[in-house]
């Protein structure tokens, strides 16, 4: 903080408005879309290809920003490339309600994933720097894998609000709704962020992270990247198609979101502990298995169980990865090792959509893509697995 101690409740209350940051980059800027794909497929005649075509549109955009972010990072205070991409995503997603034409809602999209990927990347990097400052409080430091799984798990809330504010509506109405949540919540996160010194990276020497050490965990990475948005992108369509009411989808997404907050606490012990890649692979297994359940079975309960699994379990792999290049990079590296996954990340996710989307046209429909799926997080797991700590514990 600038020239003051901060406080636990200072702490926790800027993690919170951190984890806001992150429900607009992910929960409503991204994950939102697999609520709004059914009726917008509908309406206007898309196959599963072109509907995965508009998320592999949003990862490009992320990549794009994600590849920025490094040159942005050393000339811009993080806080405001924070927020100047919450603030971009509530525009853009606004503008979605008044677009028809496939190829406009794919630069929306792509805008998009460029504001979230500024948003996500910076505050990713704000909650590495909120970790240490966490674990020196006394005499009640927080856990460092706290910090990071309250920022990741944000997401979870960006579920939740877009299944209550937009599914409801029709699709137009949704995207106009899911703007108007990002700005009140990017406003928020700027109220729990003052008082914060965040200078651009230059200030603090930057070091620049090599890939080779990390070359198990990015290949995990992108397997994870590959294989978990077809779930988030299609799993509404499926559910649908396996004949599940309404309200019955809503609440499993509602569920999924309520995963994703409670892994905050259920992984931060595992991220705080486990230097090397072990985490990364023991939860790409699970992903896995989340990810195979509903093509074994489409009774509510297993549908159920699945979305639990799966929202308790993604977004831990990406603060597991944050926790990694904090475990074995100096804090002058971190900007460029977090980059360096978040590029792996959505490289994955550029892929994924369009290649479920090829496979559920075919024979098999999206049950097939869902096994493809799971096969790509399970060679994750294993990928990861051989990943091994750059530093001694």
């Amino acid at each position: 903080m600038n020239g003051t101690v901060p406080t636990r409740r200072r702490v926790l209350l800027a993690a919170l408005g951190l984890a806001l940051a992150a429900a607009v980059s992910l929960g409503l800027a991204r994950f939102a879309y697999a609520l709004l794909l059914p009726p917008m497929r509908n309406e206007l005649g898309w196959s599963w290809f072109t509907a995965g075509a508009m998320n592999t549109a949003n990862a490009a955009g992320y990549l794009l920003g994600a590849l920025a972010m490094p040159a942005l990072l050393r000339r811009i205070d993080a806080r405001w490339l924070m927020l100047g991409g919450g603030a971009g995503s509530a525009l853009l997603l606004a503008l979605h309600a008044t677009a028809s034409a496939d190829l406009l809602i794919g630069a929306l999209r792509l805008a998009t994933g460029i504001a979230s990927a500024a948003s996500f990347v910076a505050g990713g990097l704000l909650a590495a720097r909120l970790a240490g400052h966490a674990a020196a409080l006394q005499p009640q430091p927080i856990g460092s894998g706290l910090v990071l799984g309250l920022y990741y798990g944000g997401t979870g809330l960006g579920i939740i609000v877009s299944t209550l504010v937009a599914a409801p509506l029709p699709w137009r109405a949704g995207w106009s709704a899911l703007g108007a949540a990002c700005a009140v919540a990017t406003v928020a996160t700027a109220v729990t962020q003052r008082g914060w010194a965040a200078p651009a990276a230059a200030a603090a020497q930057p070091q620049q992270a090599t890939a080779r050490p990390f070359a198990w965990a990015l290949a995990g990475y992108a397997m994870f990247g590959l294989g978990y948005i077809g779930y988030m992108t299609f799993v509404i369509g499926l559910l649908r198609e396996q004949g599940l009411a309404a309200g019955a989808i809503h609440a499993f997404y509602v569920l999924l979101g309520a995963g994703v907050v409670a892994s905050s606490w259920l992984w931060s012990g595992l991220l705080q502990r486990w230097r090397g890649g072990q985490t990364l692979a023991l939860l790409n297994a699970l992903l896995a298995l989340a990810t195979l359940m509903p093509v074994l079975s489409a009774h509510p309960a297993v549908v159920a169980a699945s979305g639990l699994l799966f929202g308790s379990v993604f977004l831990s792999v990406v603060a597991s990865t944050t926790a990694l290049v904090r475990h074995n990079l100096p804090e002058a590296a971190w900007a460029s090792g977090i980059t360096r996954f978040t590029i792996v990340f959505a490289g994955g996710q550029i892929v994924g959509p369009s290649l479920v989307g090829l496979v559920a046209d075919g024979s098999g429909g999206l049950l097939r893509g869902f096994a493809l799926s799971a096969a790509l997080l399970a060679l994750g797991a294993v990928f990861a697995w051989r990943q091994r700590p750059l530093t001694a514990s």
